[in-house]
Parts: structure tokens; sequence; C-alpha cells
């Protein structure tokens, strides 16, 4: 296993003070992925005399428990892992989720859906006769729900948000939003992009409005059951924190270009990232939550030091 170095400020190109964070959820124990990330957020901060802090993301209600939750505070802190604020929940964070939607709403870039799975899959499916293409979400939203969604020029007094429904982004009017100001610059394929100093290739990556419409769809940004989503809530969170630096898993690379979009879209700051390699078992595989062989806990109770978690996620 490779051995990995916490990137500093001038690495990252950074001169502010560096604020970073970790932000798990309470659905399950913390395993050797999750001490790596937060680890290497942790000393990153450390190291630059930088900030810090904890979020707990527990939106989905039905998944995330308090015992989890304890049990996260119980493994950092074992860790040697110390925030500079209290922990940001997510839950507390609703009325900013809304929010959101609702400038989202009044600008025509949301619309409701009513697709369940199957019909996502059916309808991506059907015209390739072959499998559906896939997204950083899963299977790209073939767009159903948005035959006789509104545009910008088509004028009218919106309804209020609707409450109970799936509620996705229209990506085509969203990048035509996001991006119109280097219309006239690059032409049709203008680009957005964000600095990167973990995941190759490094640097400021860049990205198209033809790419994401292709390669991304229509995402959801709040679903029927809880309000909000990943998407949405992390790039409010991030900038409500001040975040300067995230540090997360690579697994998490291509997502960020959708973040980047609702950046843009709500006027928010745009951090540095640092997307790290994952923590893998024997067979190659990512770890999960499930996988309770790896979790911080086990090896707590088989007796392991918080040096040797260290050592064995290769810091």
């Amino acid at each position: 296993m490779r051995r990995s170095q916490a990137p500093t400020s001038s690495s990252c190109g950074a001169r502010d003070p560096l604020i970073t964070r970790f932000a798990p959820s309470p659905t399950g124990p913390l395993h050797l992925g999750h001490a790596y990330s937060a680890l290497l957020a942790h000393d990153m901060a450390r190291a630059e005399n930088g900030t810090f802090l904890l979020r707990i993301e527990d939106i989905d209600r039905q998944r995330a428990k308090p015992e989890w939750e304890a049990q996260i505070i119980d493994d950092l802190t074992w860790l040697g892992i110390t925030w500079d604020a209290a922990p940001l929940r997510q839950s507390d964070r609703l009325p900013a989720y809304r929010a959101a939607l609702e400038t989202l709403w009044r600008k025509h870039l949301i619309y409701p859906c009513t697709c369940n799975r199957r019909d996502i899959l059916a309808a991506a499916a059907a015209p390739h006769e072959g499998e559906p293409s896939m997204g950083p979400d899963g299977v790209i939203y073939p767009g159903t729900c948005r035959a006789g969604f509104p545009t910008r020029d088509q004028l009218y007094e919106n309804p209020p948000l609707p409450e109970g429904v799936t509620l996705r982004l229209s990506m085509e009017e969203a990048i035509e939003r996001t991006m119109e100001d280097r219309i006239t610059e690059k032409g049709p394929e203008a680009f957005a992009g964000f600095t990167e100093t973990g995941h190759a290739p490094l640097g400021y990556v860049e990205f198209t409005a033809t790419q994401m419409a292709r390669d991304v769809g229509d995402i959801v940004l709040s679903r029927k059951d809880f309000l909000g989503s990943y998407h949405l809530s992390v790039v409010l969170d991030d900038a409500d924190q001040g975040i300067t630096h995230v540090i997360r898993g690579e697994d998490l690379y291509e997502a960020t270009k959708i973040h980047v979009i609702l950046q843009r879209l709500l006027g928010l700051p745009v951090p540095i990232y640092h997307h790290h390699r994952l923590i893998r078992d024997e067979a190659g595989s990512r770890l999960a939550k499930r996988d309770d062989a790896r979790a911080i806990a086990t090896y707590r109770a088989e007796g392991a030091s918080p040096e040797d978690i260290r050592a064995m996620v290769g810091l």
C-alpha cells in the first residue's frame, strides 16, 4: 500500500488560512477508509495552523441513528482528532436547504419528478436496447418529467415549491446559466472548472456544458421522503462553514462538477478540492459501512492503537 502525505497550503496554492472538514453520515460504524479521510483532513489543517471542523450528515432521518453518531464521536476522539467548533448537523440546516430550493424554483431551474427507479431504468435503457448510461448518481435520468417544464423565456408566475415530491435540476438550463458568461468567449463548449490537488489530473480541471448534459443529466436535489440531497446540502454546508479545502475520496471526483455548477448557480465560493485514494480490501473493493470486520471499533476491541490505524492506512 503506497504511503500518502497530507498536502500543504503551498502545494495547494493557498495563502488564506486552511479550513477543512470531515463529514460522516451516522448510518453505520466508521471504517478504515473513514479514518484515512478524517486523519488526512485533520493533519492537513493542523500542519498549516488551520481549522478542522466536523459535520454530521444526518439529513436522511430514516437511516441516521443517534447511537451511530455517538460511536463516530468516540472513534474520532480515540484517534486523536479534535475539531475547532461544535459539530454542524444537517438536521439543523433544513431551512437553508429549503431557501436554496426556493431560489432555484423561482429561477425555473428545478422541476418535480414522479418517476420511480423502475421507470427510470426502463426509459433510460429503451432507446439503446442495452444497458443504460451511468453517471455520478447512477443511471442518468432520461428527462421524462422535464417535458412541459417552462424555461425562463416562458414567463409565468411560479406556483409554490411542491411538497413531498422529488425535485430535479434541469441540467441543460443550469449549465446555460452558469456558463453563459463565457459563451461568447468559448462558444457552445463553454468551460467551468475547479482546482484539484489530489486526483490526477492536478491543477485547474475544466469541463464543458456538453459533458455535463451527456454524462450527468438531471440530478435529484430533493427527495420526496426528506428535504434536500447530498449534492445540495454539501455545497451549502461547505459554504456556511467557510471550507477552503475539501478533502474526500476519489469516488466523489466526478460529483465535484455537479457541485461547481450548484456553487455558481447559488453564488457560493468554490473550494480547492483534494480527492484522495480509497482504502480497499484484499480483493481491491472499496470498504463499506457494512464491512464490520474493518470498523474502527472492531480494531479497538482487538487492542489496536491509534498509531496502528495510521499505519494500516499508510499515514
